[in-house]
């Protein structure tokens, strides 16, 4: 069977949520069966051997493979969420993003010392989201053994925020 050409999968929807803002919609990608078997195969082979015990996805849509991997690792699955989503006591952090700031909370008891974290989202923009992350997995002590994005906007350079961790893309864009 040829590659998937996956870029030929994502919807790209200008103006949202706001003016000036070319929004990759990966629902196109996440209906067809073969490309999400494809790259959740892809995202299995390359971080199996990385010892991970914890695989953190960012709300939302980072829950979709973060709860995929963390299956296929045989490692738990945290959530990151925004405020007031989590029931128990949990650690906060305020971040910016393309167009706007928000946050991030996560259960204080989600992580434990020294725990081997991948941190998984669907797209790496400005890295304000992912860096947020970071600084909560560290507030629990856990070790950053990875960060993975199913789409990266090189352009806007987040990995300058995430330097000194490692970083894979399954789809990028100049």
């Amino acid at each position: 069977m040829p590659p998937i050409n996956y870029h030929a999968l994502i919807r790209e929807v200008p103006d949202f949520p706001k003016p000036g803002i070319l929004f990759y919609d990966i629902t196109t990608l996440l209906k067809d069966a073969h490309a999400l078997a494809s790259i959740t195969d892809e995202l299995s082979a390359y971080y199996q051997g990385h010892r991970i015990t914890k695989v953190i996805g960012i709300e939302s849509r980072g829950f979709i493979f973060g709860g995929i991997l963390a299956n296929r690792l045989n490692a738990g699955f945290v959530l990151v969420r925004k405020p007031g989503k989590l029931p128990a006591d949990s650690f906060e952090v305020k971040y910016s993003l393309e167009y706007g700031s928000n946050s991030l909370a996560i259960h204080r008891d989600s992580i434990g010392m020294g725990e081997r974290v991948l941190i998984v989202d669907d797209l790496l923009a400005t890295g304000g989201t992912a860096a947020a992350t970071v600084s909560l997995v560290r507030q629990l002590g856990g070790e950053i053994a990875g960060l993975d994005f199913l789409v990266e906007l090189q352009g806007l350079k987040g990995r300058e925020k995430l330097t000194g961790y490692p970083i894979h893309s399954t789809i990028l864009y100049p």
